[in-house]
């Protein structure tokens, strides 16, 4: 089957050196998994609330990885909405004005906080993949970590723009249902650990067409998270959805407004 990887962070395969050679190492990797294509972000720069100079230092380590495998990445722009204003001018920086085709929002402030909305806006303007990082910690969540709860009130608030629940939350039992009557909303099946049963609950619950296949590597293995989807009891017209389909489908207008093949 064709793969597509929504979540890969090439630092994480190598943490010493340069872009380039994390990068190689993460092509290794996928090339032995038979992954074709990936979605990378966050560069080698990783705290909890950066600072603009740390966003600007993450996103052009993805710019020089985009510069070795154009026709192998897909690029995510990290983004912070406590600063609003430097955020805004990575996404002109590097999706209106270079290659990127989404943005990457982690841990730094709740996405229910309002203080989010002109950054989902102009990305929604540029047609750009929006990914959050949503988690359910049993002893709570980092002070500005989202969980699925969260996203799902800035989908309400953007009913119209197409957003991914990263991790589904982790405990993915919660976080399918909280996010299921929110049609709009994708999940991403990165980076919990490879059970029996997430796909087939996702399927049952959210339908094929709102699942997308990520390993978060290297932070998880490529293999394992495979697992997920090869191994799950659904036909294979839906593990091909959630293996390349939905995401090439979500990607589809900025890589046309690209000139992007896809």
């Amino acid at each position: 089957m064709t793969i597509w990887d929504l979540h890969c962070h090439p630092s994480t395969f190598l943490r010493e050196g340069s872009p380039e050679a994390a990068l190689q190492a993460t092509l290794r990797h996928a090339d032995r998994m038979g992954i074709a294509r990936m979605c990378i972000y966050l560069g080698i720069e990783r705290s909890e609330d950066p600072p603009p100079h740390e966003l600007h230092a993450a996103n052009d380590y993805i710019l020089r990885c985009l510069r070795l495998a154009p026709d192998r990445l897909f690029g995510f722009a990290y983004v912070n909405p406590n600063y609003v204003a430097e955020s805004l001018a990575e996404i002109e920086r590097c999706i209106a004005d270079g290659p990127m085709v989404g943005i990457k929002l982690w841990v730094a402030h709740r996405c229910s906080d309002t203080r989010i909305d002109p950054i989902i806006r102009r990305a929604g303007e540029l047609k750009a993949a929006i990914f959050q990082h949503t988690w359910l910690k049993t002893d709570g969540n980092w002070p500005g970590e989202p969980t699925p709860a969260d996203i799902v009130l800035l989908s309400r608030r953007h009913p119209n723009i197409p957003m991914i629940c990263g991790h589904t939350g982790g405990t993915w039992e919660l976080g399918i249902r909280a996010v299921r009557a929110q049609k709009i909303l994708s999940i991403d099946l990165a980076g919990s650990d490879p059970t029996n049963g997430f796909v087939e609950l996702a399927v049952r619950e959210l339908g094929a067409d709102r699942i997308i296949y990520g390993s978060d590597s290297g932070g998880r293995s490529m293999a394992s998270q495979l697992a997920k989807v090869y191994g799950a009891n659904v036909d294979e017209a839906t593990k091909e959805k959630i293996f390349s389909g939905n995401l090439r489908r979500m990607l589809l207008p900025i890589l046309e407004a690209k000139g992007i093949k896809a």
